[in-house]
């Protein structure tokens, strides 16, 4: 029998790989900030790669150099999407998503996030944007290393996902083991990757 997601851990040559690719990309997007970024990942998500219709989509609220969602994210609820945004659990537990709306206020969480207020309602959503420190063709993602989006996915097999990031965060290969869940796609600011999960 499997071993549960939340106890895998990479072993140490994986790990020491992804960790100095980590290090790498967080200290090259800093290079790739683009005022113009977050309108045309907009433009490519809605015409490209838009969510299923009537799915409820999971974003996030960026931060530090992670490429701007928020005009897709008004975007998707101005074509009648309701929305969620993750809130991060314990280390080892998936994400919880709370349902939230263009506009509403939200509070700090862990982290550095911004998550809606615990009175929001609790959802499962059926799309996700997802973010990511580098990705590959396809369509790995190397995340923060907490786990959570992997354990995430896991649990959803049957959500769209789509990474979302600066075309300049592709790398030639991203380090994976077999709990690493890869995406349908990539959408960026210069066009959408298609990929398989």
């Amino acid at each position: 029998m499997a071993a549960p997601l939340s106890s895998i851990s990479d072993p140490p040559a994986l790990a020491a790989a992804k960790a100095r690719l980590r290090a790498a990309s967080l200290a090259a997007r800093a290079a790739l900030r683009n005022p113009d970024a977050a309108g045309a990942l907009a433009d490519i998500v809605t015409r490209h790669c838009p969510p299923p219709s009537g799915a409820l989509v999971a974003g996030f609220w960026p931060m530090g150099d992670e490429i701007d969602i928020r005009p897709l994210l008004r975007r998707l609820a101005e074509a009648g999407h309701q929305l969620a945004l993750p809130v991060t659990p314990p280390r080892g537990q998936p994400l919880v998503f709370r349902r939230w709306a263009w506009g509403e206020a939200l509070q700090p969480g862990r982290f550095g996030t911004s998550v809606p207020p615990d009175t929001a309602e609790t959802v499962t959503p059926t799309a996700l944007l997802v973010p990511l420190l580098a990705f590959d063709s396809r369509g790995r993602r190397l995340g923060y290393g907490g786990g959570y989006y992997d354990r995430t996915l896991a649990g959803l097999p049957c959500a769209w996902a789509v990474g979302v990031a600066f075309a300049g965060q592709q790398v030639a290969l991203v380090p994976a083991g077999a709990h690493d869940v890869p995406l349908h796609g990539i959408a960026t600011e210069a066009g959408f990757l298609r990929t398989e999960r």
